[in-house]
């Protein structure tokens, strides 16, 4: 007696099926996730219907988490192609860096004006967190917590408007971050660079504070962009102005 085939197995999905009633938020928060590690790389096509098959969706939220993350600057439109994950040029990483490090000295010098001293030492305790753990973790924990960091001294300027643009930018960083799998030979001296930040700010030194912030910001576009380069096996292109 012949026993029935068996249907072939559909490959595993690096998406869940959602059943929650924020439909458009967690399409875009898998979205974004699939994206920052990797999993959709750039170029990559978003096919609605297939994502909306495999979240057990419909595709109007798959649609609308795309215009969200489009409006972000990760996806761009294609006419009568949908939508697709941003490719990124070492232009654009300059520019991205060059805003980020504007920002972010700001938001130092305003913290060791305005910042709780239970806040700095929050910062402190995240550090020393990201030292101890640095080797233990995936990359993509590191980055998120490098970021969360970062955050949080925008929080503690007390400028909401810059915390809320620096908050918008993030998706923008991971995604260009896993882009080079090789960035961060040394984890744990990655992590130790972020000490001297802690330090200026506690002594609530704004000059310190904005120069520790700007050698560690400019190590880190340096070693995204030389990696990215030699990627694209493209030759170096102008760096990044100095800030006045």
């Amino acid at each position: 007696m012949t026993k029935p085939s068996t249907p072939p197995q559909e490959p595993a999905s690096p998406f869940a099926s959602i059943e929650v009633s924020d439909l458009v938020a967690a399409v875009e928060a898998q979205l974004t996730q699939a994206i920052v590690e990797g999993r959709l790389p750039p170029g990559s096509r978003i096919v609605e219907a297939d994502i909306a098959r495999r979240m057990n969706v419909s595709r109007a939220p798959v649609r609308e988490a795309a215009r969200r993350l489009e409006r972000q600057g990760v996806l761009v439109s294609r006419p009568r192609h949908g939508f697709a994950v941003r490719t990124v040029t070492a232009r654009e990483i300059d520019d991205l860096f060059a805003v980020r490090l504007n920002l972010e000295t700001m938001a130092a010098q305003l913290a060791c004006r305005h910042a709780p001293e239970a806040g700095l030492q929050l910062l402190g305790e995240m550090v020393e967190r990201m030292v101890q753990e640095a080797e233990s973790l995936p990359q993509i924990e590191r980055v998120a917590r490098d970021l969360a960091f970062h955050t949080a001294i925008c929080e503690l300027s007390g400028n909401a408007y810059l915390h809320r643009v620096f908050s918008h930018m993030q998706t923008e960083i991971r995604m260009i971050v896993a882009l080079i799998d090789s960035v961060y030979h040394d984890p744990r001296a990655v992590a130790e660079t972020h000490r001297p930040i802690v330090e200026a700010l506690a002594r609530r030194d704004e000059a310190a504070a904005a120069a520790a912030l700007r050698l560690h910001i400019e190590d880190a576009r340096v070693r995204v962009r030389a990696v990215f380069m030699q990627k694209q096996g493209a030759a170096e292109a102008p760096q990044m102005e100095p800030t006045p």
